[in-house]
This record gives structure tokens, sequence and C-alpha cells, in this order.
């Protein structure tokens, strides 16, 4: 069930057409599964590279690696 979760929430993320997600977004890719078992898959799928971590400083969302150059959007930031 895991891999298949996962598998559904990148499926919903290259779906979209906004490039960086809020946590409760891709909760919407596994509606079946509670906000915690949906957190760890997200954690999960981190921890292999398959998707990461983008903070404003104040808001963190989820993007794929391949979307944008992090260090570049970092650098227009400040």
């Amino acid at each position: 069930m895991s891999e298949e979760a996962k598998q559904k929430i990148m499926e919903y993320m290259k779906s979209q057409k906004k490039s960086k997600l809020y946590f409760n977004d891709l909760c919407k890719a596994v509606p079946d599964l509670g906000m915690r078992q949906a957190k760890k898959l997200i954690n999960e799928l981190v921890t292999e590279g398959k998707i990461r971590y983008w903070s404003s400083g104040s808001t963190t969302m989820y993007m794929l690696p391949s979307e944008g150059d992090l260090e570049k959007e970092e650098k227009g930031m400040a």
C-alpha cells in the first residue's frame, strides 16, 4: 500500500500546474490515509530524493527535484 500511495503522491505532484505544493495539497493525493501516514510517506519520498523541501523561511512546501534551480531561487530572494 505504501508504494502505491507514494506513486499517487508523485503522480499528483506531476499533474499540478504549481511547482511547489503545501503538505495539505499532497494529502489530497491520498485521501484514504490519515495525515500522520501521509506525512510519513512524504518524508520517505524526501529521504529517497524523489521530492524535496522548499522553504520561504516561514512556509515549508514540497517540490520535485527537477523543478527549477533551488540555489538560483534562494539567491533571488536575498
